[in-house]
């Protein structure tokens, strides 16, 4: 299916790695799965909406296990829409999110910057490095000024080979993604425009409820910064289609929307409006 280019998420210029991170450390995509050796996945999570029990891999460990990684990880910040990692390079190091949040970005081979995801605080990033053994297939940048732990692959293996019950929630991490995945493809091709949009702001208003809680009405700023163009990108659509789509959801009263602000109005009335069987009018 042809991906229509987002129109803003030109690749930035690259920064040069940091120098103290090591280059040894098996390379590997994104979205691959966990190399032979390492402990057995969690079975997938059956469920229709965003599991709203996980709340990130660093939140996921002990203070003792945050602690050893703190003692062999480097604290860096980025500035907004600063690069990460980029798809195509070497892994040599993996990213912890504290805080701000960051996209995952595929390069089609016509150029165009297709949105695969959001990660924000918690979140394991540029995981490429300690997996398997090629290039990263994603680019990942962040929408805000964003704060992070950046370790060395060869640390961060040897802090899983100190610590093997990691593992499994490195594991669980690739499962729950490859489960999020799914269930959007599934969503892509059975439902229409407003439908798709409407289901992956209910995502991202559960994912944002857990950095910063509802207003006192329950309703709920979407947190990561997303242009229309990036949400277009995400769920295959142009901006024309997402603003057709925030203008129905605005006139059933779901949701507000300002200057690249999206406030989810009735969280549960949103999610039922996604899994609403689409009439000839939707867009």
């Amino acid at each position: 299916m042809a991906r229509l280019s987002t129109g803003v998420d030109a690749t930035p210029t690259r920064e040069p790695p940091p120098p103290e991170l090591s280059e040894n450390g098996p390379p590997v995509t994104e979205r691959n799965s966990p190399p032979r050796g390492t402990p057995p996945a969690a079975a997938p999570h059956d469920h229709t909406a965003a599991d709203s029990s996980w709340d990130g891999f660093w939140n996921a460990l002990d203070d003792t296990q945050r602690t050893a990684l703190r003692e062999v990880a480097r604290p860096r910040g980025y500035a907004s829409r600063a690069p990460l990692c980029y798809q195509g390079e070497e892994s040599d190091h993996i990213i912890i999110i504290k805080d701000g949040w960051a996209k995952v970005t595929s390069t089609t081979e016509d150029g165009h910057d297709v949105v695969l995801a959001v990660r924000g605080p918690g979140d394991l990033v540029c995981e490429s490095a300690v997996l398997g053994s090629r290039r990263r297939s994603a680019t990942v940048t962040a929408l805000s000024p964003l704060s992070a732990l950046v370790i060395p692959a060869a640390r961060f293996t040897a802090f899983l080979d100190a610590h093997p019950r990691v593992w499994m929630l490195v594991s669980s991490t690739l499962v729950r993604r490859q489960d999020d995945a799914d269930r959007r493809l599934q969503a892509h091709v059975s439902a229409k425009g407003t439908q798709r949009l409407a289901l992956l702001l209910a995502d991202l208003a559960e994912l944002s409820a857990k950095r910063c809680p509802p207003s006192r009405d329950g309703s709920i700023d979407i947190a990561p910064p997303l242009s229309q163009e990036e949400l277009g990108s995400w769920m295959d659509a142009s901006r024309e289609t997402v603003a057709r789509a925030l203008s129905d959801l605005r006139a059933h009263g779901l949701v507000r929307t300002g200057w690249r602000r999206i406030t989810v109005v009735d969280l549960s009335g949103l999610r039922e409006f996604a899994h609403t069987p689409a009439t000839s009018g939707t867009h």
